[in-house]
């Protein structure tokens, strides 16, 4: 890609992460095509083509090679890219200080953490590896339904509270992993 094209191209479709790769801004992403379309633009603006452009050029490429390797860690993580969805849509997920959760879900996450706590004590992988099956198991359950309030339903407020879910068992998922590597 010639460094003229590189700045009227690729600077005009950084208007979202979406865009930037060709994709349709949707929560369920075909993964191959987002590996597919981040190869393509990556190798576009990767700042070793432009070694010797100028200045100015050189710092566009580092700059869009920043953005491009941003847009595809974003788009990649279920979370993040609801999150990113929502947030296109005007909606925040104010997760620092929107930690308000149903009851039932409160009730489970603290029945987890005490299974997990005793698991510890006890130095049982086999309760370990049970918590984290469940864990995936509500995981995937929860990003089916997420799918369906964004892609479907276009409700991105309901989005919004089941992404604070997720992020919340993520950080769960996160500290059992902690928890085995102590053992």
């Amino acid at each position: 890609m010639a460094a003229s094209s590189f700045d009227q191209t690729m600077v005009s479709k950084t208007r979202n992460y979406f865009e930037l790769f060709s994709l349709p801004a949707a929560f369920r992403l075909d993964e191959r095509a987002l590996e597919s379309a981040f190869r393509e633009v990556q190798s576009a603006v990767h700042p070793d083509r432009f070694a010797a452009a100028p200045e100015q050029q050189r710092r566009l490429a580092m700059q869009m090679a920043t953005l491009v390797n941003e847009a595809y860690r974003v788009l990649r993580d279920p979370a993040r890219r609801a999150e990113y969805l929502c947030s296109l849509n005007g909606v925040s997920l104010e997760a620092e200080s929107n930690t308000a959760m149903p009851a039932d879900f409160l009730i489970e996450q603290m029945q987890w953490r005490e299974q997990l706590d005793e698991a510890k004590a006890a130095r049982d992988r086999s309760a370990i590896d049970a918590l984290r099956t469940e864990l995936q198991r509500r995981r995937t359950l929860l990003i089916e339904t997420l799918g369906a309030a964004l892609d479907d339903r276009h409700d991105f407020d309901e989005a919004a509270d089941l992404v604070r879910r997720l992020m919340f068992i993520d950080r769960f998922g996160a500290d059992i992993e902690s928890a085995e590597e102590l053992m």
